[in-house]
């Protein structure tokens, strides 16, 4: 028999007990409708994440070098202009920009106190008020000072005293760092212990925000790298990492650590295809008992059509057409299920969506499809096969009489 009229037989027999045929059905609809609707909202989590991790809208890739100092106390910020200029000189042809990532709380400038400009003076940055210094002079910064930026600042009692003699005078006396005039409203007391109450020993306490919002801040503890398309960020990364710990400014002053954001997306894609698979496994158990339940069809429609089989043998029609049409009528059945269920699943995965938050959208590949057709046509053989067999060892003589 040609594969048309076996095509066309199986759809006719199918069509004989149409309720049957659907009630059949049911469970490879549940199963692969569950399976598409599982993979597309997690195809739908894994691009919202891509594309929160993706910095740039043209491909451009970014990682990042973190700076730790070897001492909790030191005040070395970790990364400053020399150390954009080495990456850029050894890795241009790579690296698009490289920017200092303003993360460190500590860093040095050169301000004017007074008339006279002070190189690498150390300053820590606070973002709230701090309780772990002693006042000697004026008051401390407070929360309205931080929060509107106003140009004030805290100096420590020895470098008061160095410049202008006593606490008191540096009192309402101005410091210049780049092109913002602070105010001194406070002196704190000066310590030389590190394990004493005053964890700060910069000679100046200032308000992060407005320093950051300024042009003078080219040190810091991190450093953000964009690169070029095309370019293996994370390979690229290692080796300047590498290089930085070898010709590094602070190189002897503590360590350097890369964050390379492709990393971390790879490590959390994986987590979330293993979750998925597992959670699509679970479902799946449905698709075995759903061809169970094709089997015992199977194996109840060669029953009634005994009949049937010996005409077709009678006139002809070999075994192995016999077992072919009742091997595709059982593929037939799965597979019209599977894409139907395949379609459910689409529906109910935009559905869901709608609902997620951080406007996550189902995504549904080809690769989702074929997996939906691939996985009922297997069904339908696998469960399909037994019952052909059966119906292809019908003795003509015994069904005769």
């Amino acid at each position: 028999m040609k594969n048309t009229e076996l095509l066309r037989s199986a759809l006719q027999s199918l069509r004989a007990n149409p309720k049957r045929s659907f009630l059949t059905t049911i469970g490879i609809t549940i199963g692969i409708a569950a399976v598409i609707t599982i993979l597309a909202l997690g195809n739908g989590v894994k691009k919202r994440i891509s594309d929160e991790f993706n910095t740039t809208k043209n491909g451009e890739q970014s990682t990042y070098l973190y700076f730790t100092p070897s001492d909790a106390q030191s005040t070395t910020a970790g990364f400053n202009e020399a150390d954009l200029n080495l990456i850029q000189e050894r890795f241009g042809a790579k690296v698009k920009k490289a920017a200092i990532s303003h993360e460190t709380n500590n860093v040095s400038v050169s301000p004017i106190v007074g008339n006279q400009r002070l190189d690498s003076t150390k300053i820590s940055l606070i973002k709230q008020p701090t309780k772990k210094i002693t006042i000697m002079a004026g008051h401390n910064l407070t929360t309205s000072d931080l929060l509107n930026a106003e140009p004030v600042i805290l100096m420590k009692e020895s470098l008061a005293k160095k410049q202008y003699h006593t606490v008191q005078n540096a009192i309402g006396t101005s410091v210049t760092i780049g092109e913002i005039n602070y105010r001194v409203v406070g002196v704190y007391q000066s310590q030389n212990n590190q394990y004493g109450d005053n964890k700060y020993g910069a000679d100046l306490i200032g308000n992060a925000r407005l320093f950051y919002s300024g042009t003078t801040a080219t040190t810091g503890n991190g450093i953000k790298l964009t690169f070029y398309q095309g370019v293996n960020a994370s390979q690229t990364t290692k080796k300047i990492k590498k290089y930085m710990v070898k010709k590094g400014t602070s190189a002897h002053d503590g360590t350097y650590m890369a964050y390379d954001a492709g990393a971390e997306l790879a490590k959390v894609n994986n987590m979330i295809t293993g979750l998925t698979a597992f959670i699509s496994a679970i479902a799946g158990i449905s698709l075995f008992i759903a061809g169970i339940g094709v089997m015992n069809m199977m194996y109840i429609s060669v029953s009634e059509r005994t009949q049937e089989i010996g005409i077709r043998l009678a006139v002809g029609a070999s075994p192995k057409n016999v077992m072919a049409q009742f091997l595709l009528e059982a593929i037939v059945l799965t597979v019209g299920g599977g894409l139907l269920g395949f379609a459910i699943g689409w529906l109910l995965a935009g559905v869901i969506s709608n609902f997620m938050p951080y406007h996550i959208h189902a995504v549904v590949t080809l690769n989702s499809f074929l997996l939906a057709f691939g996985v009922s046509a297997s069904v339908g053989i696998i469960f399909g096969i037994l019952p052909a067999k059966q119906a292809a060892n019908k003795n003509l003589i015994e069904i005769l009489r």
